[in-house]
């Protein structure tokens, strides 16, 4: 799971590979990603994809959610 979330202190850390992001979950901005089709996590400069029910997660504890609906441009499409 790349992210971790403190209920009690609303700080949250962002896990990718090798690097750690902690921060204030106000800080963190959620955003959508078009080319990946799926939410990313900011903070502190850091992107770190995420699923849905992270995201989710993150704007219960605080974050900033400034995701949109990716929709189907071709005919034929999955989304």
């Amino acid at each position: 799971m790349p992210v971790e979330i403190n209920a009690q202190t609303q700080r949250c850390t962002l896990i990718e590979q090798d690097m750690r992001c902690e921060g204030a979950a106000t800080d963190v901005r959620i955003s959508t990603d078009d080319q990946l089709r799926m939410s990313i996590a900011e903070l502190n400069g850091h992107r770190v994809p995420i699923t849905e029910a992270e995201a989710d997660a993150l704007t219960v504890a605080g974050a900033v959610d400034d995701r949109h609906h990716v929709k189907a441009s071709v005919s034929g499409s999955v989304i």
